[in-house]
């Protein structure tokens, strides 16, 4: 009988849970809201997220990178969201105000991570910020260009100034919670931006 090798046992393929990245976004995005960045740890997160604090570092370096994670996640989810307004919508009074709902809608149903957002992103190292701060700004192209299209009496100041109102008011709820319900609120929010930009 042959002396069996270490190379002839086969070592067991380790196969991560896909759902546990998930998991840790979701939980950090809970607990950076409730309690800040600064104050919240890996091992909080692992524990939320029910893994070893350790676990993360199999999906991320630090605390930073879940956090960077978690912001790519929001702008380029709301870029594919314009993107496919912009192909598909031929109306453009119609685009824009798909992508007022898509803002509305981010800002109601994803509130705590769109805090996040918000109060938290000067928190990431430089070259991370200034790559996320480029997306918003694409983001917010396209805004300007259908409002220009739409409105050509303004001058292109005018138009990014309206567009920063019209977004900055869908987002003042982030700050101020009157316990509207969800639809009436997303109402009013909608209605706000279409006033603000005159369409």
């Amino acid at each position: 009988m042959s002396e069996q090798t270490t190379d002839d046992i086969e070592t067991p393929i380790r196969i991560r849970d896909p759902a546990r990245k998930e998991r840790i976004l979701t939980a950090a995005a809970d607990l950076v809201a409730h309690k800040g960045f600064h104050a919240v740890s890996m091992s909080d997160i692992g524990k939320a997220a029910g893994i070893t604090g350790s676990g993360i570092y199999r999906h991320f370096d630090s605390k930073s990178a879940v956090l960077v994670a978690l912001f790519d996640r929001v702008i380029d989810n709301l870029l594919l969201d314009e993107q496919r307004i912009v192909e598909t919508v031929d109306d453009l009074p119609e685009a824009l105000n798909r992508l007022i709902e898509g803002q509305v809608e981010f800002v109601v149903a994803d509130r705590q991570l769109a805090q996040v957002y918000h109060n938290e992103i000067n928190n990431l190292p430089e070259e991370d910020s200034r790559r996320l701060r480029r997306k918003q700004r694409m983001y917010l192209e396209e805004w300007v260009h259908l409002l220009d299209e739409l409105r050509d009496e303004l001058s292109d100041a005018d138009t990014r100034t309206l567009v920063h109102a019209a977004i900055g008011a869908i987002q003042s709820t982030l700050f101020h919670n009157a316990g509207l319900p969800e639809d009436r609120l997303r109402q009013l929010l909608i209605t706000a931006a279409q006033v603000i930009l005159a369409i």
